[in-house]
């Protein structure tokens, strides 16, 4: 289950680490953004390894995991989690849910994050170059850039992108999000030949490192 979750989550664009026992799990926390945690564990049950995870890191959102159905198994996993999925599961609930928690936990964003030469002002929807100038983007371009930093370190697909900006189905071998991207970074690369704040990531999609 743990394989079939981590590379089906992958191809959605996540980068996923998958730990088999609840002790080492909270040494894997210092740069995780959110944890899908199974009851079952060899050792610590995952009760007591959600409590752990959540008293350490009180702000990273935790997502249930079980076959268990008991309404009461479901209130004590809900004590500290933040959200109880039980098995069997679709991987796209599983998915919508995770990109819930995710809308949820913005209000944790930062509200400046410097980027290379660029400090982005999420709170005022700016972005500034070191010295000052103020990079105007299109709207489109805008909300590109917007899903990238609201996803930090994610790899996120041609489809996710085009599906989250423009609201409509992506097709194979439309080349309109390239061509947007391709003007987004003349506008905030220095070299946009050789772009060091939008990645390619060849054959799969686009990603914004943090």
């Amino acid at each position: 289950m743990g394989n079939i979750v981590k590379e089906d989550l992958e191809h959605r664009g996540y980068m996923v680490r998958w730990i088999t026992s609840g002790e080492s799990a909270i040494e894997a926390l210092s740069d995780t953004d959110l944890v899908i945690l199974d009851v079952m564990l060899p050792g610590l049950d995952g009760f007591t390894v959600g409590q752990r995870l959540k008293n350490c890191h009180p702000d990273i959102p935790i997502l249930m995991l079980s076959a268990r159905t008991a309404v009461e198994d479901k209130l004590q996993g809900l004590q500290f989690a933040d959200d109880y999925v039980t098995k069997p599961f679709h991987p796209d609930e599983l998915s919508a849910r995770i990109e819930v928690l995710f809308r949820r936990n913005q209000q944790a964003f930062p509200e400046e994050i410097q980027l290379s030469h660029l400090k982005v002002i999420m709170t005022e929807n700016r972005i500034l170059k070191n010295d000052g100038e103020e990079i105007i983007l299109t709207s489109k371009q805008h909300q590109i850039f917007m899903y990238l930093l609201q996803h930090p370190n994610q790899i996120l697909t041609k489809e996710q992108l085009f599906e989250a900006v423009w609201g409509e189905p992506y097709l194979e071998g439309d080349k309109t999000l390239m061509v947007h991207i391709r003007y987004l970074r003349e506008k905030i690369e220095q070299l946009p030949s050789t772009p060091k704040i939008i990645e390619t990531i060849r054959g799969i999609g686009y990603r914004v490192k943090q």
